[in-house]
C-alpha cells in the first residue's frame, strides 16, 4: 500500500498499472495480492466502488497476505487484523513499519469466512480496523476471541469503539483544560422540523445553539461537513443531501488573533504524544491539503517550530490534558486532530486509529518533516518490540 500511495501522492499516472492488472484479473492470471493492489489502485484513481467490488471478490478466496519485508530474516512478525473496507478505514500500518526488519502479515476478517485457524505464526497482533460502520463485523469477530488471543493484542476492539464521534465526547468529558463539543445523532425528519422552525435546536440537546456543525453520520474526510448559522441554511443543506442520519455539534470558533485557524495532528504511541503536522488557513474547515502549506514559507516555518519545540512548547502546555486523553482512550496507537482556543484550552475535533501518518512529503519543501516522522515510526517499532519481548519473557 505504501508504495502505491506514494506513487499517487507524487502524481504518477497509475492507470497503465491499473489496466495491466485488470487484464490479468479478467483472464485469470492475477495472484490474490495483485487483486488487492488493483482494488487499491482503483480507489486511488477515484474508482472507489469498483475497487471495493474487486476487493470483496478477492477476499472471498484469500484473507491472509504477507507484505514484502526488508530482511530475509525478520526479527519479529506482526499480524495486522483488518476489515474489508475502503483504504481509509484500516490503519495504514505499512507506513509505520516500512523501514523495519519486521515481517508484516495482513489478515482480513470478512463476513462469510471464519477467522483463520490456526492463526499464522506471529509475535504481536494489532487491530487496524476502525470504528466505522463497515468495520463492525471485523471488530465483533476479533472481540469475541480477544481475551484468549495467543499473543499480545494491541488496540483491542473494546477500546476502538470508544472512538465513535457520539461516544468520544463522553469519554473525554471533564478533563480540565480540554474542550470537546457533544456530538448528537439526529435523524433527517427532526432536522427538517428544526429547519422549518417547528422545533428549536435546543430541544434536541441543551448544548446546541446556532451556529452548528452538521455532517452525515458515518462520513469521513469532511464529506458533507458544513457550518450552519440558522434554520434557513439548514434547510438549504438538507436540500443538497440525501442521507437520513446526521451528527450535529456546536461550532467553536478557534481562530487565532490573526484570524487564521490552526489545526494540529497529534499521534499517541504507547501513551506518549508526538507532533504529526500543523495546518494553517483562513477557513475553519482545515485539512492539511487545503491549507496550501507547500505554498507558504511562513506557514512551514511555523509548522517546523511546532514540531521541533513540541516537548517544550505545545506538548508541555497541554501535558496534563494529553496524558489524560491517552489514559482515557487507552489505545496503544491513535491520533487526535485538535486546536487551541483563545482561552488556551485544547479543542479536540476527533480521535481515530486510521489517520494517515506518513513520510511522503517532499524533503526539499518540508526538510523538517522526515526527522519527526522517523521519530514516530521508531516509537511505534519500539512499542511493538517491547510488547513482543514482554510476552517472550513471561513465557520463559
Amino acid at each position: 500500500m505504501a508504495k502505491l500511495a506514494k506513487a499517487a501522492f507524487d502524481g504518477q499516472d497509475l492507470k497503465p498499472m491499473w489496466a495491466a492488472l485488470l487484464a490479468k484479473l479478467l483472464d485469470g492470471r492475477a495472484e490474490p495480492g495483485e487483486g488487492l493492489d488493483l482494488a487499491l489502485i482503483a480507489q486511488l484513481i477515484g474508482e472507489k466502488s469498483s475497487g471495493l467490488a474487486i476487493q470483496h471478490d478477492v477476499l472471498q478466496s484469500q484473507q491472509l497476505y504477507r507484505v514484502a519485508c526488508n530482511s530475509a530474516t525478520p526479527r519479529l512478525r506482526v499480524l495486522a487484523l483488518a476489515a474489508a473496507t475502503d483504504m481509509g478505514s484500516n490503519t495504514p500500518i505499512e507506513f509505520l513499519l516500512e523501514d523495519t526488519d519486521f515481517e508484516l502479515l495482513l489478515l482480513y476478517v470478512v463476513p462469510g469466512a471464519d477467522l483463520l485457524a490456526p492463526l499464522p505464526a506471529h509475535d504481536v497482533a494489532i487491530v487496524i480496523a476502525s470504528d466505522s460502520e463497515d468495520c463492525q463485523h471485523a471488530l465483533r469477530e476479533i472481540d469475541a476471541v480477544a481475551a484468549r488471543w495467543p499473543r499480545p493484542l494491541l488496540n483491542p476492539p473494546e477500546r476502538i469503539w470508544h472512538l465513535d464521534r457520539d461516544k468520544l465526547h463522553a469519554r473525554l468529558a471533564g478533563i480540565d483544560g480540554l474542550t470537546i463539543p457533544a456530538t448528537i445523532p439526529v435523524d433527517r425528519e427532526r432536522l427538517i422540523g428544526i429547519a422549518d422552525e417547528r422545533e428549536w435546536i435546543t430541544d434536541v440537546d441543551h448544548s446546541l445553539v446556532f451556529p452548528v456543525i452538521v455532517r452525515p453520520r458515518g462520513s469521513h474526510a469532511g464529506v458533507g461537513l458544513e457550518k450552519v448559522d440558522e434554520p434557513l441554511e439548514l434547510s438549504l443543506y438538507l436540500d443538497e443531501r440525501s442521507e437520513q442520519e446526521f451528527f450535529v455539534s456546536r461550532f467553536v470558533d478557534y481562530a487565532s488573533e490573526d484570524g487564521q485557524f490552526r489545526k494540529y495532528r497529534i499521534v499517541f504511541v504507547d501513551g506518549t504524544a508526538y507532533a504529526c503536522h500543523m495546518a494553517i488557513a483562513r477557513r475553519w474547515d482545515i485539512w492539511y491539503l487545503n491549507a496550501n502549506m507547500a505554498g507558504s514559507e511562513s506557514k512551514r516555518l511555523e509548522e517546523a517550530t511546532f514540531m521541533q519545540t513540541f516537548d517544550i512548547g505545545f506538548g508541555r502546555r497541554h501535558r496534563s490534558v494529553l496524558d489524560a486523553i491517552a489514559a482515557r482512550v487507552g489505545l496503544d496507537y491513535f491520533i487526535i486532530d485538535c486546536a487551541e482556543t483563545r482561552d488556551g484550552t485544547l479543542l479536540v475535533f476527533e480521535a481515530d486509529n486510521t489517520a494517515v501518518v506518513h513520510n511522503m512529503d517532499s524533503p526539499e519543501v518540508f526538510p523538517y518533516k522526515p526527522p519527526q516522522m522517523q521519530k514516530i515510526f521508531a516509537a511505534f517499532a519500539a512499542m511493538i518490540e517491547k510488547r513482543a519481548t514482554s510476552r517472550a519473557e513471561q513465557a520463559a
